[in-house]
């Protein structure tokens, strides 16, 4: 290790994922540390706030003692503390802020406060070593559908966003309306390969004056009223080609916006990131589309894609080196903006 390393000590408690990780050069992932919560809430069909918080403050200093050990690092050789402060479940937050907090005065450390989508679009810094700005992301999360122009590390302009439900939030009111169950997206993913993805047609909304925004809700309420009609009818539902059909609408819409941005900023790299991006159909059609247009596409391994610590690491990173410093009073914001301070 030279002198001139930087080693971020990473916390990420936005939702229902435990995650702590040690980040070298905001590019070299020494540790990454992840407790999920899936099957605790999939028994309520979604995560329950108030039990992710509880669970966070359980397992938080575990999951940080792991990523040191496994990083072989001490909390002396740390340069930094970064950690997530929004946007996200405020009790789930508030968990890893005060850790955060706690460790930073203790070991006389800096505080980095990050946003939680700019550690999804640093996700692809971490084995895309090559990959600079600027470039164009979709962010595709539980949360968030946002097109950004990364014009520089920490420098976002939101081209795009869903005027209501996020990708995967639609992919969750599906799931749950054919019987899958929690978590939505990849049931179905999964169930999708038995379908067939033109079995039915659904439709992709257009907004008129935003041609880059998104709208999932009608898409949501025509898959309703297609089960609702069957049922109605008396005829059997193939979930499979619901599954496949509906995938089919989202991916399209996804992969049009995207390309259309690229194309009109003049760049030629596209981006994915969040946890929908680690969807294999919508992977491969971003794939296939970036081969057609000769776009350079990146995109982090699904564990990077998900939540984790490493991706705020990453961007922690490059906030601590344009010295971005927060005081004893940051707080969690859930409904932080990305590119708000």
């Amino acid at each position: 290790m030279n002198e001139s390393d930087v080693l971020i000590l990473a916390i990420e408690s936005s939702c229902d994922e435990t995650a702590a990780a040690v980040v070298q050069n905001g590019r070299e992932v020494l540790s990454n540390v992840i407790s999920s919560q899936i099957e605790l809430h999939k028994l309520y069909g979604g995560v329950v706030p108030e039990i992710a918080s509880r669970k966070h403050i359980e397992k938080i200093n575990q999951v940080i003692e792991e990523a040191l050990e496994v990083s072989g690092k001490q909390l002396s050789d740390m340069d930094a503390v970064a950690v997530t402060y929004g946007p996200g479940l405020v009790g789930a937050l508030l968990v890893g802020v005060a850790e955060a907090k706690a460790i930073s005065y203790a070991a006389g450390l800096p505080l980095v406060g990050v946003h939680h989508i700019e550690g999804h679009i640093s996700a692809n810094y971490i084995e895309n070593k090559e990959l600079e700005p600027p470039f164009i992301c979709l962010v595709v999360s539980g949360g968030h559908t946002h097109l950004v122009r990364v014009s520089d590390y920490g420098e976002y302009e939101i081209l795009g966003r869903t005027r209501d439900d996020a990708a995967g939030e639609a992919f969750d009111k599906v799931a749950r309306a054919i019987g899958l169950g929690y978590p939505g997206g990849p049931k179905i993913d999964q169930l999708s390969r038995e379908g067939d993805p033109l079995a039915i047609h659904f439709p992709k909304a257009k907004i008129e004056d935003a041609p880059y925004d998104f709208s999932f809700s009608g898409l949501k309420s025509a898959v309703l009223n297609y089960l609702n009609g069957c049922m109605m009818r008396g005829e059997e539902v193939n979930k499979a080609d619901v599954a496949a059909s509906f995938q089919k609408a989202v991916t399209d819409v996804l992969v049009e916006h995207a390309m259309m941005a690229v194309k009109e900023s003049g760049m030629d790299k596209l981006a994915i990131a969040g946890g929908v991006a680690s969807n294999g159909t919508l992977r491969a059609a971003m794939e296939a589309a970036c081969r057609e247009n000769n776009i350079r596409f990146y995109r982090p391994s699904p564990v990077l894609c998900t939540d984790n610590a490493a991706m705020i690491g990453a961007a922690g990173y490059y906030e601590y080196k344009k010295g971005v410093r927060h005081g004893w009073d940051l707080n969690a914001v859930p409904n932080l903006k990305l590119g708000e301070r």
